[in-house]
């Protein structure tokens, strides 16, 4: 989802604009999360001085939400240099500090595109480490090898080496909505990247302050209910990246009360979901989700159910990619629901194959052909009238899917399921699984259970997935043992079922 420009300076400047708010970062309740304090004042007035600040970077402009059309000219860029300069030397106390923040996060969030890459690229290159700094500390540390002051001369290394844009960066972390600027900041150095290859620096400075900032220990797992506030409702529709969730019923329904959601959430954006899962409670496993996501189903008593399927796992903020916790959700999960349903005895997914269907468009026919029964060919071949291969089943699941016909579908399930269980146990990306979602939840210490034939019969499903999904099953005796096991050889750990499609 692409970064807001609008929402983290709505944060700030609503917080000076409505007398008697809650204080900046307050959560619903109270719960102040944004570690202000006294130094308010300080920002409300660095807050208002917004306009001057605009004026002083881009010249006279009749209206500052106006960005001109072109980047900025030299003489701005000279006086955002000196801007950041000021930043990175950290003139004054933190009030100075926070104040220069908010001012620079309103200022670049009033950019066009052309004048944001230019900052962005002017930090990457030049606010690195001082040389003058770092030249002396290798070399004091060179000396200390082997001797009693070479702990303390790596300390000093790792001090003098540290950026000054990673200096100017920590500094939005003291903002309310300072967090999500970073994150959102982040994410558009993601969209430049490509053709910003000078860019990459920066964005590594951001991966490890926001890997520092958002480690699982800083987050709490909560349960997301119907009760809970419409703004956070509202991004969960917003943010479902596996199933489209198309209507407030269709919401509703995933809340229900045989069904659980819970989210990741950091105090400095506690109506923010990082990561949200979606649960439901069923007896045995599912193999359809059109089944699990319908609005007209019955009621089910959870207290009768024996298994927690999870059927879509969501990650909101382009700006947290290479930030993990995906795997500390599931584990946390199953621990709350253990705690409220102690009766459960399974816990599995319900899983789609996103790069399926491109794999098989690339796949050369020998790879799709590998432990296929000769009376599958036979079949396949007298009903679709081609010989088989990989461009010639990709038009049999297409035809399948718009003609809707059972017969065919039978026809087709037993080859497509053995090319399938050949993709997520043969196919790698380097010396690990082509497809995504298995390695994510083989690394997790998952069984792969079942392949289940059209359990996603939308175009996405058809699309992505040939229709199929995938129960991985975790097991917690075995969990450890089948995540040691990926770690060290990229096993894929199946159950007998899909074995004997192999």
């Amino acid at each position: 989802m692409p970064p807001s420009t609008a929402t983290p300076i709505a944060a700030l400047t609503d917080t000076v604009s409505t007398p008697g708010a809650p204080a900046p970062g307050a959560a619903p309740g109270g719960r102040d999360v944004s570690g202000s304090g006294a130094d308010d004042s300080v920002l409300s007035s660095s807050l208002r001085r917004v306009r001057a600040l605009w004026t002083r970077w881009t010249g006279p402009a009749g209206n500052p939400s106006q960005p001109p059309a072109g980047g900025l000219n030299r003489r701005a860029l000279d006086k955002v240099r000196a801007t950041l300069n000021e930043c990175a030397i950290e003139r004054g106390g933190e009030a100075s500090a926070r104040a220069r923040a908010a001012e620079m996060a309103a200022g670049y969030l009033r950019l066009n595109t052309e004048s944001r890459v230019s900052v962005l690229r002017m930090l990457a290159l030049e606010f690195g480490a001082d040389p003058d700094r770092v030249t002396p500390a290798i070399a004091t540390w060179q000396r200390s090898l082997g001797t009693n002051a070479q702990p303390l001369a790596e300390v000093e290394l790792r001090e003098a080496v540290r950026t000054r844009r990673n200096v100017i960066l920590r500094q939005f972390n003291a903002l309310p909505a300072g967090t999500k600027f970073l994150v959102d900041l982040r994410a558009e150095v993601l969209k430049y990247l490509p053709h910003e290859p000078a860019l990459a620096a920066l964005d590594r400075d951001l991966e490890l302050l926001l890997q520092s900032w958002f480690d699982v220990g800083f987050l709490s797992l909560e349960q997301i209910t119907w009760e809970s506030p419409a703004s956070l409702l509202e991004k969960l529709i917003a943010y479902e990246a596996v199933h489209e969730i198309r209507s407030w019923n269709d919401l509703r329904n995933r809340l229900d009360s045989d069904r659980r959601c819970y989210g990741f959430f950091h105090p400095r954006m506690p109506l923010e979901p990082l990561i949200f899962v979606e649960v439901a409670l069923t007896r045995g496993l599912s193999d359809s989700v059109q089944v699990l996501l319908d609005e007209t189903r019955r009621e089910f008593d959870p207290r009768e159910a024996d298994t927690a399927m999870f059927y879509s796992i969501s990650n909101t903020q382009v700006g947290l990619r290479g930030v993990s916790f995906g795997n500390f959700l599931i584990k946390r999960v199953v621990a709350a629901l253990q705690r409220d349903l102690p009766q459960l005895k399974q816990f599995s997914t319900l899983s789609p194959i996103p790069a399926f269907r491109s794999w098989l468009k690339r796949a050369t026919d020998e790879a799709v052909l590998a432990g296929m029964r000769e009376r599958d060919l036979k079949t396949f071949e007298a009903t679709f009238h081609e010989p088989f291969g990989a461009a010639s089943l990709n038009r049999a699941i297409d035809l399948t899917a718009r003609a809707s016909d059972q017969t065919l579908s039978d026809l087709l399930k037993p080859v497509v399921l053995r090319v399938v269980a050949h993709y997520l146990t043969g196919a790698r990306s380097g010396d690990r699984p082509h497809c995504p979602v298995a390695r994510f939840h083989l690394s997790n210490g998952a069984r792969l259970e079942r392949l289940n034939w059209l359990a996603d019969t939308s175009a996405k499903g058809i699309a992505q997935s040939a229709g199929v999904m995938v129960n991985y099953l975790y097991r917690l005796p075995h969990i450890d043992d089948n995540h040691e096991r990926f770690a060290r050889e990229g096993a894929v750990v199946a159950s007998s079922d899909v074995r004997r499609l192999l």
